[in-house]
């Protein structure tokens, strides 16, 4: 690689590189190519827009799944995030289908129902301090609970606990070498908890299983249903085995889904409101909008399609706040990319938040909150380089709850303008954090204001 141009800091025993990885990633908006090292693992960081088009696209199936560390795994299984081949394309396929047009249209009542309940809630602190964060975590919870599973939150409370608990302990390891197989002969603290945590998840997981499938056994039901979790049991007894899935994929999808179904959409609220607390003029354009759309009624699926400003805020928030820090390949044989020839078994590491805060794409003003950069859309704003823009992945691989999540953010965003108005709390402390996904680590605290 040195050969090629190609630089970095030197590999150094056991650990790699990873005690300079934070310090870097701070530098990364660099647009050269750099190599480093996850410990003995080889890390190649791209931020060149045809290269990062040639491998998310990935035409050929060169660039798959990155290796994840044991506890990832642990939270995610082998599920739609990870998996590869023929399993990820049967399992992306029943999650095209459960979250397909005409089902989100489905979906919205749900979503409203669950957005009424937060506001009813509110009502009781107007006026007064509330962290929308910890807000939005149960209005997300409740939603993807109603949506994709046919409970309520209470219903899965424990399961969601217990994967936030999963996922701070991933976190917190992530940059943690591991000799291979040293768990075998030594477990730590982390891996006896995550051990009993994940076993308790599986758990959780297959009782509510059993619980839909004995309503059709009682004769209470008559098919699965037609969500999320109905389209698991239903691939579970199918014909064909080529088609069916077994109860571990069941485990592996709900974990993904309860996790993902819930922190993305999570964060995108909390980012969107702390932003429209700051920017009051962003938030007074948002309303007038929701006002002429809906006045006072609850939003309906053609109008949430015509909300254009917010669509703007969405983007803009989503550049500033990334959810997700990386995107990760892998190449398991040596290949040309671009100019580059990559050798086997190295790592491709797409940094987002280097490619949303990019100059040379967005101008000299890409740290401001500017929503009308999207006011002709991605293309316009990014000059018409669209990989510069890519908050849910792209290609084959891109997010398929994207329009699940856009759909909830709207929703709870235009009801919480229809009613308030807010500003950022004097207590409110700037302290992002990745867990999973970049959150903000203190809360969001707003002052409400009733209209």
């Amino acid at each position: 690689m040195a050969s090629q141009g190609v630089k970095g800091p030197a590999y150094r025993f056991l650990h790699g590189n990873t005690k300079e990885i934070i310090q870097m990633r701070e530098e990364s908006i660099s647009r050269k190519n750099y190599l480093i090292w996850h410990g003995p693992q080889a890390q190649l960081v791209v931020t060149e827009l045809e290269l990062i088009k040639e491998i998310l696209n990935n035409k050929d199936g060169t660039y798959i799944k990155a290796k994840v560390d044991v506890f990832s795994t642990k939270l995610l299984g082998d599920g739609i995030v990870l998996s590869e081949g023929k399993r990820w394309s049967k399992l992306r396929k029943i999650a095209n289908h459960a979250f397909y047009a005409e089902s989100l249209k489905g979906m919205i009542p749900a979503m409203i129902a669950s957005v009424e309940t937060m506001l009813e809630k509110w009502r009781q602190n107007e006026e007064k301090e509330i962290d929308v964060y910890k807000e939005f975590r149960l209005l997300t919870a409740e939603v993807i609970s109603r949506t994709a599973f046919g409970s309520s939150y209470l219903e899965g409370e424990n399961i969601f606990d217990m994967l936030k608990k999963l996922g701070m302990i991933a976190a917190r390891n992530s940059f943690r070498i591991r000799l291979p197989g040293i768990e075998k002969f030594f477990k730590s603290r982390d891996d006896l908890e995550s051990d009993k945590i994940e076993q308790a998840i599986r758990e959780a997981i297959i009782g509510m299983i059993d619980k839909r499938e004995e309503k059709i056994t009682r004769g209470e039901e008559n098919n699965y249903g037609s969500d999320f979790l109905g389209s698991l049991i239903k691939a579970n007894h199918d014909p064909d085995e080529k088609n069916r899935i077994s109860i571990d994929d069941m485990v592996d999808e709900c974990k993904n889904f309860y996790l993902a179904g819930q922190e993305t959409t999570n964060g995108v609220l909390a980012w969107s409101i702390f932003l429209l607390a700051i920017h009051t003029d962003w938030q007074e354009k948002a309303r007038k909008e929701v006002i002429e759309l809906f006045g006072q009624e609850i939003p309906n699926p053609e109008g949430i399609a015509r909300l254009k400003t917010m669509s703007m805020i969405l983007n803009e928030t989503l550049r500033l706040y990334a959810l997700f820090t990386n995107l990760m390949r892998r190449v398991e044989r040596e290949v040309r990319l671009g100019n580059l020839i990559i050798p086997a078994n190295t790592e491709l590491n797409i940094p987002l938040p280097a490619l949303h805060h990019d100059p040379k794409i967005w101008g000299q003003d890409v740290h401001l909150f500017k929503p009308e950069r999207f006011a002709e859309g991605v293309a316009k704003a990014t000059n018409n380089n669209i990989k510069g823009f890519i908050p849910f992945g792209f290609g084959p691989r891109m997010c398929v709850g994207l329009n699940f999540a856009v759909n909830e953010a709207k929703i709870a965003l235009s009801m919480i303008l229809q009613r308030y108005k807010f500003t950022l709390s004097p207590n409110y402390v700037h302290d992002p954090i990745q867990i999973n996904t970049v959150r903000p680590q203190k809360g969001v605290q707003i002052v409400l204001s009733k209209l």
